[in-house]
């Protein structure tokens, strides 16, 4: 077989069913092999190769499975980095596929070369470059086992021309491993045991990782067995139900003041699957100042990192949290403690401005019109923040959203490969008009494909979470977060063939948005909103999580 047929086996192998991507000069020859393949794996054709990366990204994320894209050398492989430092900062399985020139002009500024790999290093979990055709069967199946365990991450296979046309026979596959979970160590388990049953005011933390974990189960299971509340993480929202009386909310910056109280008042912080971000703990000399600290994940270099901590429990989530589970034995009591946290959920709702309101009245009628087991992508910015207070809590991996980047573009690619993998169900991604400016240009997939995909874009005609900032900290100097482009969006839709729409201040968003979902095509939606518009409440840079402004109290 050509290097190229080869590539399409091991993908076959590994299971995948979609590719996204866009051809160029280097990768003609696995093209070619895809072609020759039809039927086998379903080609997505983007509109740009960030695109592609994104929408990788939100295929993996909301099925669990590694997802996969393709670009050619030089500008087509540059084009995937934005993708993957997204993929890669919140700890999502992804394959990237490039090519390159052939080995001999390698080194030589040749057309459209790049070194990719090592561009690459510090935003994959691991890279290759292919310089032996020998090799490149077994790379591919490492790739996507190294892809996979222990902590998901990102990683590129670049592969010179001469490697896809050159041939050599298809070696068997082996016996697909069966991984086996990190096991904790029955010290860490035993001490963090001791601590919870000694704790009086307990709470739990949890990330990204209880969801990509699917450890979801365990996780409700946990906080029922230890009596305790239980904040998130952007990235961990959907871990537990928003309904739950255990639920406190986001922690952090744009947290609820209810859960960056408890967080303040705990005397134990049991943290699940999350890495400490800065704009969860953002002042770190008093952040959950109270409490011991037990903190439960795969990756070791994330213990002590940002925050130190008691006990270190190495593991798998699943693992550590049934293990933990079983030395506590009996069920705790913390009456006291939970009836603390409900009188404070009543008294610090979350604020929205007599001026703010229509973001609110936006999505709380989404949240009424939109099926429950849709799945929700955003851009990044005011929009973003409002959707995570706003919209009740979906199941695991059907919120989809960059946290550790923050990638402005990241919701419409992320919609499409949500989409492709979950056909039967809705998809809606919640957008600002300077986020959705820069991947307007994949309504050209969504059209192609008719990708019965929503973009609900709130148009404040400013670059609203930067305006926010210019305004509490920089004196009102909007310099350039004014969009005052003359852009009708809604013809800007269907000049791509996809329905446009309109909520205007006086509409009533519900009878819109519902009008939107039964439509069941492509649909692109401008809701105005007013310019100032704050996100509320907040923690000032360098403020302690407890120290927040623009809240309320009833």
């Amino acid at each position: 077989m050509t290097g190229a047929e080869i590539i399409v086996e091991c993908l076959v192998h590994e299971g995948v069913d979609t590719v996204f991507g866009y051809p160029g000069g280097q990768v003609i020859p696995l093209y070619d092999a895809l072609y020759l393949s039809k039927g086998r794996i379903h080609h997505v054709l983007t509109a740009h190769e960030q695109g592609a990366s994104h929408a990788a990204d939100g295929y993996a994320r909301s099925t669990g499975k590694v997802g996969v894209c393709i670009a050619t050398s030089g500008p087509g492989a540059t084009n995937l980095v934005t993708g993957l430092a997204t993929a890669y900062m919140d700890s999502v399985p992804v394959v990237a596929i490039t090519g390159n020139v052939p080995l001999s002009l390698l080194g030589r500024d040749s057309f459209q070369e790049v070194d990719i790999q090592g561009i690459t290093l510090t935003i994959t979990k691991h890279n290759y470059i292919v310089k032996k055709i020998e090799d490149l069967q077994d790379t591919i199946i490492e790739a996507f086992h190294i892809a996979r365990e222990g902590r998901p991450g990102p990683v590129l296979i670049d592969i010179p021309k001469d490697m896809q046309v050159g041939e050599i026979d298809l070696k068997p596959f082996p016996e697909k491993e069966i991984e086996i979970p990190r096991e904790p160590r029955a010290k860490d388990i035993e001490a963090a045991a001791e601590l919870i049953r000694k704790a009086k005011k307990p709470m739990c933390y949890v990330g990204g990782g209880v969801i990509r974990s699917d450890s979801s189960a365990e996780l409700r299971k946990f906080v029922d067995l230890i009596d305790a509340p239980v904040g998130s993480s952007l990235m961990g929202l959907g871990a537990i139900e928003s309904s739950s009386p255990r639920f406190t909310g986001m922690i952090g910056m744009h947290g609820t003041r209810l859960s960056n109280l408890s967080i303040s008042n705990c005397d134990l912080l049991i943290v699940v699957g999350a890495r400490f971000s800065d704009r969860v703990i953002s002042k770190s000399s008093t952040f959950a100042k109270k409490a011991k600290i037990i903190q439960i994940d795969v990756d070791p270099a994330e213990f002590n990192k940002n925050i130190m901590s008691e006990v270190h429990i190495i593991s798998d989530i699943k693992t550590g949290l049934n293990a933990l589970m079983k030395a506590i034995g009996e069920p705790l009591e913390h009456k006291e403690w939970m009836a603390t946290i409900q009188e404070k959920r009543a008294k610090y709702p979350v604020k929205v401005a007599s001026d703010a309101k229509r973001p609110k009245e936006i999505l709380e009628a989404l949240d009424r019109v939109f099926p429950a087991d849709g799945f929700v992508t955003t851009e990044v910015g005011q929009h973003q923040m409002w959707a995570a207070q706003f919209l009740h809590s979906r199941e695991p991996r059907h919120y989809l959203t960059s946290g550790g980047l923050g990638t402005m573009g990241f919701g419409t690619g992320a919609a499409i490969g949500a989409q492709v993998a979950n056909p039967g169900k809705r998809v809606i991604n919640i957008a600002g008009d300077g986020s959705f400016r820069m991947n307007a240009n994949e309504l050209a997939t969504i059209a192609r494909y008719k990708l019965p995909v929503i973009v609900l874009l709130m148009n404040n005609h400013v670059l609203g979470m930067v305006r926010q900032w210019q305004t509490l900290f920089y004196e009102k100097h909007y310099s350039e977060t004014t969009l005052d482009t003359p852009l009708d969006w809604v013809k800007l839709a269907e000049a791509y063939g996809v329905k446009g729409m309109r909520i205007l201040p006086e509409d009533d968003p519900e009878k819109v948005l519902k009008e939107a979902v039964e439509y069941g095509g492509p649909v692109v939606i401008e809701a105005i909103i007013p310019t100032d518009d704050m996100v509320y409440p907040m923690v000032a840079p360098g403020a302690s999580i407890d120290d927040m402004i623009g809240y309320a109290e009833t």
